[in-house]
């Protein structure tokens, strides 16, 4: 008995020591700037400790940045899970030939880390004002996309950008929980005289709200924590929060460590409070699908 009790033990400490170059990492990468993040966001430029600091977050300027980086987050959130949703089950339910699972899946997955100064670059040269798509129309079919009012630095033109990452996100997020619809829901549905549009509307969407909803907190929170697709497409056109930080920290006029620390500490909460949301929904997501 004690040899038993010996060898697990051991069994159990070998398995630790598999954990520790991971628990390490997050310690030196996660843990502690989070930590000095949070400490330092309570102090000012002499180290005492004090709440002048994130008070500042309030004033107009930053409390715009924040307010445009929660407009931009939630619209293209919303609608990365809308198009994402449709897609995912056109191609699970819809009739979609089989072979255009795998190709989507693929393109799901670099798509949804295709980002930063290389998406927008992708953008610019596609649909800036002498983009190609932008020159073909304008030469061939006579549309001016920026004379009919579009603008790829705007608003809604850096949402349109974020949804290339969004959308393809939503996909490999959302299909697994499609797949698990049960085919006996549908079939009771269908004996019972529900017609396919009912049958989503009472049942299917349902099942799916909790993977939806919590699904939707995850986008928002990946979107609101981007920054350098935001800085390479518009500048300083569109100031925000995250654009508000990196001049904060990074060694300008506007230098001023402990204000980045309060703008990340504030960042820290909202994207916090997003990712909670969508680990328990998931989880309850988890348990209809079993």
């Amino acid at each position: 008995m004690p040899a038993m009790r010996s060898a697990s033990v051991s069994r159990i400490a070998a398995n630790w020591v598999g954990v520790i170059p991971f628990l390490a990492f997050a310690a030196v990468f996660l843990l502690l700037p989070t930590l000095n993040i949070v400490v330092g966001a309570f102090r000012d430029s002499s180290g005492a400790y004090t709440l002048d600091t994130l008070a500042k977050l309030f004033e107009p300027r930053l409390a715009n940045s924040f307010w445009l980086s929660i407009r931009v987050s939630f619209f293209s959130a919303a609608l990365g899970a809308l198009l994402g949703f449709l897609i995912a089950a056109a191609v699970v339910h819809g009739g979609l030939p089989a072979w255009v699972r795998a190709p989507l899946v693929t393109f799901s997955g670099v798509a949804a880390n295709f980002a930063g100064v290389p998406l927008a670059f992708a953008f610019i040269a596609t649909l800036g004002r002498i983009g190609f798509v932008t020159v073909i129309l304008k030469e061939w079919f006579g549309l001016n996309l920026y004379g009919m009012g579009f603008n790829l630095i705007s608003f809604w033109g850096l949402i349109f950008v974020y949804l290339y990452f969004q959308m393809s996100l939503m996909i490999l997020i959302i299909m697994p929980s499609i797949e698990g619809l049960k085919r006996e829901w549908r079939e009771a549905a269908e004996s019972l005289g529900a017609s396919g549009l009912q049958y989503w509307r009472m049942v299917a969407l349902p099942v799916l709200f909790p993977s939806l909803l919590g699904t939707f907190a995850l986008l928002f929170a990946n979107s609101f924590g981007a920054i350098a697709t935001a800085q390479a497409l518009t500048g300083s056109s569109q100031s925000l929060i995250t654009i508000q930080l990196f001049a904060q920290i990074r060694g300008d006029v506007l230098q001023d460590p402990n204000l980045g620390y309060a703008i990340a500490f504030g960042m820290i909460v909202i994207t916090a409070v997003a990712n909670a949301i969508y680990i328990v929904l998931r989880q309850r997501a988890e348990k209809w699908v079993k």
